[in-house]
């Protein structure tokens, strides 16, 4: 299954709803996967973004929608990739 990368960064309004209700992370990760794609893992980020989380998706529709979705509650912002493993990046180069 296709990976994806998604780097947010909390707005003004993401920032008070996780100071308020920091598990809303993982309810939002259920929400995610409730749309088609699996968390892989996730992280906390100290810099220009504040998580970086990794996903399967089945396709870029999919990972299209789920992008879109989350950006448009207006508590995050995000940049969303197509990943590849290094395996998979050197056998396309042969």
């Amino acid at each position: 299954m296709p990976k994806y990368v998604i780097l947010s960064k909390l707005t003004d309004e993401g920032r008070k709803t996780i100071k308020s209700n920091p598990k809303r992370i993982k309810e939002v990760n259920k929400e995610m996967e409730k749309m088609g794609v699996k968390v892989e893992e996730q992280y906390a980020l100290l810099g220009d973004y504040d998580f970086v989380t990794i996903f399967d998706a089945p396709d870029k529709k999919v990972m299209t929608k789920v992008a879109v979705e989350m950006g448009s509650r207006g508590t995050i912002d995000t940049v969303t990739m197509a990943a590849m493993s290094v395996d998979e990046f050197i056998e396309a180069m042969k």
